[in-house]
C-alpha cells in the first residue's frame, strides 16, 4: 500500500459523511455529447462569449457588501468579471497579503481555458503562499459558489465548489495532463476519503501500474452511481492485469447490474468482458492447457496440434491424415512432403 495516501474504511467503501460536501453534479462524457458540446460551445461562444471565458458561479453573482475596501472591490470585479489570469495576477503583486489567494483563483482560471502547465504553476504556486485575514474573509464571503469542472478520470467530470479539494483535484489533473502521474497522486494525498477523489487517485495509480493499490483501495465496492461505476472499471482493469479473471469479471458485472449506470460506462464494461473472453480464449491455446491439448505430451488436439513454442499447427491433422491413406493403399513409406488438401497420392503415381 503506498503511504500517505487514504484507505477506505471498513472492506473498501467511500462515503463522504461531512454535512457541506464541495462536490455537486458528476458527468460522464461520450462522443455523442462531446459533439452535442462543441457545437453549442460555438453557438453560446458567438452569443455570450465573454461570460464563458469567466470563473463559473451556481447561481447568481454574490454582490459586493457596503463599505467593502478598495482592495476586495478590484478582487470582486477580477473575480467575476475577469476573462484573463493576468488581472489577478496584477493584484497578487500589488497586494502580498492577497497574492496566495489570487494565485489560486488565477490557476483555475487558466484550468479552465485548458492551460494545464500554466495552471499547475500558478496552483502550486498559490498552495503554498499564506493569506492574511481580510483575503480569508473575502474568501468565506464570496467565493462559496465559485464552481470548477474537473476532470477526474478519463471522460469523467465533477463538479466542485470552492474549496481545498477542487484545487487538489484540478492540480492533479493539470499534472496528470502534463505527463507526472506520481505528482498527480502525490498532490491528493491528505485529500478526505470520497468518490471523485478516489476516482483520480486511482486514476493515476492505475496508469502508473500499481494494479495492487488500486484493487486494495476499491474493495468492498458496490456500484451506486457513475462514480463508483468507475471505480469498478479500474478494479476490473487492475484485476485484469494481475491475471484475476474471475475477480475482474465480477467487478464488470456489478458495473452492468445497474440500469441507470451510464451508457459510455456499461460499453466500457462489455468491451472489458470481451477481452477477458479473449485472454481466455490465448489461454486455452498455450501448451498444457485443458482445451488445447499438447503434441509434445500426445494430449488430444482437437483441430490441430502444438508445437514446442505453443503455436498451432495447421496442417498436423491434415499429414497425419494423409500418412494414414498411404499406408491404407500399401505404400512403404510416406513422402517426405506436407499436402494442403487430403489427397490420394498413390492414385497419381
Amino acid at each position: 500500500m503506498t503511504s500517505g495516501h487514504l484507505v477506505p474504511p471498513d472492506g473498501g467503501a467511500y462515503f463522504d459523511t461531512r454535512d457541506l460536501t464541495p462536490f455537486r453534479r458528476a458527468r460522464v462524457r461520450n462522443p455523442a455529447s462531446g459533439l452535442a458540446d462543441g457545437v453549442g460551445g460555438a453557438v453560446s461562444g458567438v452569443l455570450r462569449r465573454r461570460s464563458t471565458q469567466r470563473l463559473s458561479v451556481a447561481g447568481d453573482v454574490p454582490p459586493l457588501k457596503r463599505f467593502a475596501g478598495r482592495t476586495a472591490k478590484a478582487m470582486h470585479a477580477a473575480v467575476f468579471t475577469g476573462t484573463e489570469p493576468e488581472r489577478l495576477l496584477l493584484l497578487a503583486r500589488a497586494n502580498p497579503g492577497w497574492a496566495g489567494l489570487c494565485q489560486v483563483l488565477a490557476g483555475l482560471l487558466a484550468y479552465k481555458h485548458g492551460s494545464y502547465l500554466r495552471a499547475a504553476e500558478l496552483l502550486r504556486l498559490g498552495i503554498s503562499t499564506r493569506i492574511d485575514d481580510a483575503a480569508s474573509q473575502f474568501s468565506a464571503a464570496y467565493l462559496g459558489r465559485v464552481v470548477s469542472t474537473v476532470e477526474v478520470a478519463e471522460r469523467v467530470e465533477v463538479q466542485v465548489l470552492f474549496s481545498e479539494e477542487s484545487v487538489f483535484l484540478a492540480l492533479s489533473h493539470c499534472l496528470r495532463e502534463a505527463g507526472q502521474t506520481a505528482a498527480a497522486l502525490d498532490a491528493l494525498a491528505g485529500q478526505p476519503p470520497s468518490l471523485p477523489t478516489a476516482l483520480a487517485r486511482c486514476t493515476a495509480a492505475s496508469a502508473l501500474g500499481w494494479h495492487r493499490d488500486v484493487v486494495g483501495w476499491t474493495a468492498g465496492l458496490h456500484n451506486t452511481d457513475d462514480l463508483s461505476a468507475a471505480l469498478l472499471l479500474l478494479r476490473a482493469r487492475s484485476l485484469r492485469a494481475l491475471g484475476e479473471s474471475g475477480a475482474a469479471q465480477s467487478a464488470l458485472s456489478e458495473v452492468l447490474r445497474r440500469r441507470k449506470t451510464s451508457l459510455s460506462l456499461r460499453n466500457d464494461a462489455l468491451t472489458d468482458r470481451a477481452l477477458l473472453a479473449l485472454d481466455a480464449g490465448r489461454r486455452a491455446l498455450l501448451p498444457g492447457s485443458r482445451r488445447g491439448g499438447n503434441a509434445i505430451t500426445g494430449g488430444p488436439a482437437g483441430s490441430g496440434a502444438i508445437n514446442r513454442d505453443g503455436l498451432i499447427r495447421k496442417d498436423a491433422e491434415m499429414r497425419r491424415l494423409w500418412e494414414q491413406d498411404w499406408k491404407d493403399l500399401g505404400g512403404d513409406r510416406p513422402v517426405a512432403r506436407t499436402p494442403c488438401a487430403r489427397e490420394r497420392p498413390g492414385l497419381s503415381l
